[in-house]
């Protein structure tokens, strides 16, 4: 006799088909998509961008913006909805552009565990800096170029295709104004407010990560999100939000071995995230004088920053962080549950179980 799953298992094992069949959309779209784009006959750069841009979209991720697009058109029927392809290369490629642009900002060397597209462009030219800059910055504009030009292209009612659009649009914008006052809080001596932080996360990534693929989902499923898109406002940025905590979180609280990738990012960049914010309100004396000599220390030894980390333990940071996060998962999970009235109980259940285990995933 097998244990019935639960509903976090069946969420997981509908996030994973969702992530399966994408995959092998994904990879169907760049193997077509040389037949389709127009570039000069003697461009070898061309070609190379896109090999780049196939590169990075094909290496993984969690596609969390595909199943959540999935799942909202779920909200309104279980059959298959017109549109949600065309929705999920969309919404997938205005991320890989996002990927593309942040590494450039962040001068990161790896992503996805392979070279960032910016330090492939310097390898490839190695004596022509200003080139490798520019072609990293074309090769996030041709991604966002191409995310709308699927919506734009889709065999689609016109009045479809105009509204998707002009919801990729919106979250691509937004998403801009985000990364613009996500560098300007760290331009300040002073530790940011929680509005501060609260609306970096929102524009930053609630709105492309969380909303916009609610609104195409329920979009393609025939859907009206404008009816009630204060809600699923509310619902995306609780979750943007407690997402973009437990980044923080983890940067310094984690587990390097877990999550794949060193901690102390946020320390040696000098980035004045929740975490930070936090640890910087929490100590004062020598204490804080440690913080303020490490924050922004891009050689941070790994001794100082096990030294900060014992300080925001015992000084209750962490586990602040923890109750943050969970109180604000918990919010967005009661929202959720007040779409039982008008939605399918599974997707609903989909969404009322997500954020929970969102901030409570070891990896």
């Amino acid at each position: 006799m097998t244990d019935t799953p639960g509903p976090v298992e069946r969420m997981l094992a509908r996030a994973a088909a969702h992530e399966r069949r994408f995959g092998a959309l994904l990879q169907e779209y760049f193997d077509t998509l040389g037949a389709t784009l127009e570039a000069p006959a003697f461009s070898r750069y061309a070609p190379e961008c896109v090999h780049l841009l196939r590169e990075l979209s094909l290496r993984g991720g969690k596609r969390m913006r595909v199943v959540l697009l999935h799942e909202a058109a779920g909200l309104v029927s279980a059959e298959p909805a017109e549109g949600l392809d065309a929705a999920a290369l969309s919404i997938e490629l205005l991320h890989t552009h996002g990927l593309v642009h942040d590494d450039l900002i962040d001068d990161s060397p790896t992503r996805r565990g392979g070279p960032s597209t910016y330090y492939a462009y310097r390898d490839r030219f190695p004596h022509h800096p200003r080139a490798a800059l520019g072609l990293t910055v074309l090769a996030g504009d041709l991604a966002l170029g191409l995310s709308l030009r699927v919506l734009t292209e889709a065999p689609l009612p016109v009045a479809l295709r105009q509204a998707m659009t002009e919801v990729v649009t919106r979250a691509a914008a937004d998403t801009f104004v985000g990364q613009i006052a996500d560098l300007e809080r760290d331009f300040t001596a002073t530790v940011p407010s929680e509005d501060v932080l609260h609306s970096v996360a929102d524009f930053k990534s609630a709105r492309y990560s969380v909303l916009a693929p609610l609104r195409l989902g329920l979009l393609a499923a025939g859907g009206q999100p404008a009816v009630f898109d204060e809600e699923l406002r509310r619902y995306a940025r609780l979750v943007g939000i407690c997402g973009q905590m437990r980044d923080d979180y983890l940067d310094l609280f984690g587990d390097p071995d877990i999550m794949g990738k060193p901690v102390g990012t946020d320390i040696r960049d000098g980035r004045r995230s929740y975490t930070v914010g936090a640890l910087l309100s929490a100590v004062s004396g020598t204490e804080r004088a440690l913080v303020e000599s490490a924050l922004g220390d891009p050689s941070c030894p790994p001794g100082t920053l096990a030294a900060l980390r014992e300080i925001g333990e015992r000084q209750g940071v962490a586990a602040g962080a923890r109750a943050e996060m969970r109180r604000h998962a918990e919010e967005a999970s009661q929202v959720a549950a007040g779409w039982r009235t008008r939605w399918r109980e599974d997707a609903v259940a989909f969404f009322e179980h997500l954020p929970l285990w969102s901030v409570e995933r070891s990896g």
